[in-house]
């Protein structure tokens, strides 16, 4: 994994605007009026090629494939990252709506689903008013499959032409280095289980079937990056609030199922994301990092990208004063935000960089966003903000290598 030797590089997180013509085509198919599935398949491919090449103009070091090939027919949904992997995985079937299907008790806890989180709670009648830039109708529209038979993996043909896409795309622009995000154990858990007698063992055997798909990513020469959300915000939707350790137990377990479906797998080709959802609301009862940053370091990767840019979190990269980065690990903060339209300024970016860089050592830092920047921000704005954090990654690069 490349590291900021003489400059500091810069990533994301995955998500980007897909162009709308490929929107359409997404929905020709879920619609089942697309004759020729080619079609999506062709178009799926050049797209690639063409946001590769525009993240490499937007001074991005570290690209990927914007996430296009897992399907979405809106220009706002907050849930391609996490639906796309169902119909990989044997064993589910049907569906119900993701804002239902998040309930369930594990860990001896309740939690609810994402109209009962308690941020929901709390600021019902802003999360209930149309006109108010809430969560999106992709939480109330998608729908969640139910286990209910044993789960594999099947997504060997999708994951395939995912990488494929990527690799053509990275040879054409002259990228040598390039990511691809997966869901984690975790987060997919949050489906309702009707098969599986014990919770773990629905739990390893989702991390036995991803393991196929983490694996087909590193044998193919590109970063992994583990999206878990769930970690750190699942904890808002535990109703009543538990105890701070009970909590993280129920987290441990969920880490452990993924250091598993890590096995043997190259730390120095892992990254891990967390984040506290990218929904556009108030997050008042968000987890501290400084709660739950002992569960991110214990995870096998060398990357460890973290929401470090919005309003809610930013001033935690006080947390690295106290805590060591274990040596050899890279840090990748947010340094641009997906919960505001505002673009920030590259000075701005900059300084948080630099904050960073100088807790955890300079080559220790790649420049990154906190969420997927692909629909939640209108595309003129996401590229914006990607040029604002490359423009920033250069003045930080002066400024720590005077």
């Amino acid at each position: 994994m490349k590291r900021s030797i003489d400059r500091i590089l810069t990533t994301h997180a995955g998500s980007l605007p897909r162009p709308g013509d490929l929107l359409e085509l997404y929905r020709a198919a879920d619609r089942g009026e697309l004759a020729d599935r080619g079609q999506l398949a062709a178009r799926c491919a050049s797209a690639v090629a063409e946001v590769v090449a525009d993240q490499k103009r937007a001074g991005i070091d570290i690209p990927d494939d914007g996430e296009f090939g897992k399907s979405t027919g809106q220009v706002t949904d907050y849930a391609p990252w996490l639906t796309y992997i169902y119909p990989r995985l044997k064993g589910f079937t049907g569906g119900v709506p993701m804002s239902e299907a998040m309930r369930f008790t594990a860990g001896g806890i309740t939690f609810g689903s994402f109209l009962e989180r308690r941020d929901f709670s709390r600021f019902r009648e802003f999360y209930q008013d149309p006109n108010a830039i809430g969560f999106g109708g992709s939480i109330t529209a998608r729908k969640i499959p139910v286990c209910t038979a044993p789960i594999s993996y099947a997504g060997h043909a999708a994951v395939q032409a995912d990488i494929k896409n990527l690799k053509t795309a990275m040879a054409a622009a002259g990228v040598d280095e390039a990511f691809m995000c997966a869901a984690s154990p975790g987060v997919i858990e949050r489906a309702q289980n009707q098969y599986y007698q014990r919770e773990e063992d629905f739990l390893y055997a989702i991390a036995d079937a991803m393991h196929e798909e983490y694996k087909a990513i590193v044998d193919a020469g590109l970063l992994l990056q583990i999206d878990d959300p769930g970690m750190p915000d699942t904890w808002d939707a535990a109703i009543p609030e538990p105890p701070l350790d009970r909590y993280k137990q129920y987290a441990r377990v969920r880490i452990d199922a993924l250091n598993h479906a890590l096995r043997g797998l190259p730390e120095d080709r892992i990254r891990y994301h967390i984040c506290w959802g990218s929904w556009h609301g108030p997050h008042t009862t968000d987890i501290p990092l400084r709660s739950v940053v002992d569960l991110v370091l214990s995870v096998r990767a060398q990357a460890y990208s973290v929401e470090a840019g919005n309003v809610r979190h930013e001033h935690e990269w006080k947390v690295w004063a106290d805590v060591k980065l274990p040596a050899g690990k890279i840090l990748i903060p947010g340094v641009v935000s997906h919960a505001t339209n505002v673009v920030e300024h590259p000075e701005l970016v900059a300084e948080r960089i630099v904050r960073f860089a100088k807790l955890v050592g300079r080559e220790n830092v790649i420049a990154g966003t906190d969420c997927g920047l692909g629909g939640r921000l209108h595309p003129l704005i996401a590229w914006a903000k990607i040029e604002a954090l490359a423009a920033g990654a250069s003045l930080a690069s002066g400024e720590l290598w005077k």
